[in-house]
């Protein structure tokens, strides 16, 4: 089955532009000019993926985005800005975009992050925990000021396994294991990595109801 995408900007050369390189590949689109306007299509209508502009009249993007998602409504969302730079990137992360795209772009990247992000969805409803952000393969900690979490390559492939869904248990050497925990201490401190006796570690939120201990530390 085709998947169904609405696309919200007020640039009507460059939605009409999206509308018909989607509908090349396959995609069923349904356009709005506004936040106003694709809010009344989304109270009658479901779509598999939102292409939303952060910069537009009347309310903006990121507002309508924040509003979306505070209403419980989670479809996969691509945010496109002239707004680059990771603090910018984060910032839209952070209230509940699925992936960043500044502009310009090509066509074909639209796709291809489309199909990922509506396919990850389908499969893994993932979402990061509060105060960690993952831009361009890189984690950053969100508050006060985003700024990158400095990882070795080892630490960041186990991280990216911790999250993959958060709550799995991953085998890692415990070497890098502890390095990636203290790291993570320092900067977050409502997440810890605990230890599971012969299987491996754990990324658990110490925030959690019922949770009062850090995870065993070896």
């Amino acid at each position: 089955m085709n998947k169904t995408i609405l696309i919200i900007d007020d640039d009507d050369i460059l939605r009409d532009a999206l509308a018909h390189g989607l509908r090349n590949e396959g995609f069923n689109v349904i356009t709005a000019n506004s936040a106003e306007n694709a809010n009344d299509i989304l109270k009658r209508i479901s779509v598999d993926g939102i292409v939303l502009d952060r910069m537009m009249t009347g309310m903006d993007g990121l507002s309508f985005l924040k509003k979306l998602r505070a209403a419980g409504n989670s479809t996969p969302t691509i945010m496109l800005t002239a707004m680059t730079g990771p603090e910018n990137t984060i910032d839209g992360l952070s209230n509940g975009a699925n992936d960043y795209l500044a502009k310009p772009f090509q066509i074909r990247e639209l796709i291809l992050r489309l199909n990922n992000i509506t396919k990850s969805s389908a499969t893994n409803n993932q979402r990061l925990p509060a105060g960690l952000s993952l831009v361009d393969d890189e984690f950053f900690i969100n508050a006060p000021t985003p700024k990158v979490l400095a990882l070795s390559g080892e630490e960041k492939k186990l991280l990216h396994n911790l999250i993959s869904p958060i709550g799995n248990i991953v085998p890692a050497a415990p070497m890098v294991a502890k390095r990636l925990r203290s790291k993570i201490n320092i900067v977050l401190s409502n997440l810890d990595i605990m230890t599971i006796r012969g299987q491996g570690y754990k990324l658990v939120d110490t925030t959690a109801p019922g949770r009062t201990n850090k995870g065993e530390k070896k």
